[in-house]
């Protein structure tokens, strides 16, 4: 097979991109300008619309297809997300003919059945084999497997070069890397490893057209992998015992040797900063994006561990370009040795 071939796997038929080079769908930074980027650049976008109101949704979707004639799709948590906000989420979606949602957290066998029903494909991210399988027997198309090295909120214990292949190994359906995948390399080893594409967060959330804030880019490029902190205390806005892996900031530091065993209920309502007319707490989940104002320093500022081998803010087609190009050197290399 040709190079070309290699890095066009089932899921790119399964959802009409060229490259298996998927948007995570970063609730506030993916937008409509960073997910048309990624899509017009021959990826595969995912607006983050978690917990967001079904009329921004659609304002959403129809700036993306005003940018864009290829296809996307939107990411939607129900765990995290109240169940009558869930519903008029879904039926925008519907309405709108999105051709993919991706879920994460605990497996919603519900939420997969009503949007296999509306004709979408359905993908899954998991952080367990467990997880997996259930995704799978749900009814989830595609299952994404993340790594305990994840930027943002991370469901599993385990690192993704472990992790990948076993889940690889218990599904039959494709399997998309996540946590840590910021290369074309690391596409390479991940096709290695079982999936058939990487599914990308702190690559494109420090691109031009992401929504964060220039800030929050700015971290992510100057900071070293172990500089990441996995923690539950940004924990506002989400479900008991659910952590994330952030940039280690001030708020951090005074955590000391408690990293975790934080909860949402038992965590102070300090207004630090504001988004649009709406208070910021400090140990939410809200990072801070271009339009926060405020103690931005003190926000959850979502990071992998793959924050230590990104050096620039480029465009994100720029970012698709480069791991296209670094996976087929890749791949001559192994091949001429």
């Amino acid at each position: 097979m040709s190079e070309r071939d290699l890095l066009h796997t089932e899921i790119c038929d399964r959802l009409g991109c060229r490259y298996p080079i998927l948007l995570a769908g970063m609730g506030g930074v993916a937008r409509a300008e960073l997910v048309a980027a990624v899509t017009a650049a021959d990826g595969y976008g995912f607006l983050g619309m978690v917990r967001e109101p079904p009329g921004l949704i659609a304002e959403e979707i129809d700036a993306v297809r005003a940018r864009t004639p290829g296809p996307f799709g939107v990411n939607l948590i129900p765990a995290a997300t109240d169940p009558a906000l869930l519903e008029d989420e879904l039926a925008v979606c519907f309405e709108k003919r999105i051709p993919a949602l991706c879920f994460f957290w605990e497996v919603d066998p519900e939420a997969v059945a009503r949007a296999k029903a509306a004709g979408c494909l359905v993908l899954y991210q998991v952080g367990s084999v467990a997880d997996a399988v259930a995704a799978e027997r749900a009814g989830a198309d595609i299952v994404i497997a993340q790594g305990v090295e994840a930027g943002g909120h991370v469901r599993g214990t385990v690192s993704s070069l472990v992790l990948l292949p076993q889940v690889a190994a218990a599904v039959s359906v494709p399997v998309v890397a996540s946590g840590g995948f910021a290369s074309g390399a690391s596409l390479v080893a991940a096709l290695a490893l079982g999936a058939q594409g990487i599914h990308c967060g702190t690559a494109f959330l420090a691109t031009r057209e992401s929504f964060a804030h220039e800030s929050h880019k700015k971290r992510i490029v100057a900071a070293r992998s172990e500089e990441t902190v996995y923690t539950d205390l940004f924990a506002i806005n989400w479900p008991p015992q659910s952590p994330v892996r952030v940039i280690g900031n001030s708020v951090t530091a005074a955590l000391g040797d408690r990293p975790l065993g934080h909860h949402p209920d038992t965590l102070p309502r300090e207004a630090i900063a504001e988004d649009a007319g709406r208070p910021i707490y400090r140990y939410s989940t809200d990072s801070p994006l271009r339009t926060t104002q405020g103690d931005l320093e003190a926000l959850a500022q979502f990071g992998g561990q793959v924050a230590g081998a990104i050096r620039d803010i480029p465009s994100a087609g720029d970012r698709v370009a480069e791991i296209v190009a670094d996976a087929r050197r890749t791949l001559a290399r192994l091949r001429d040795g």
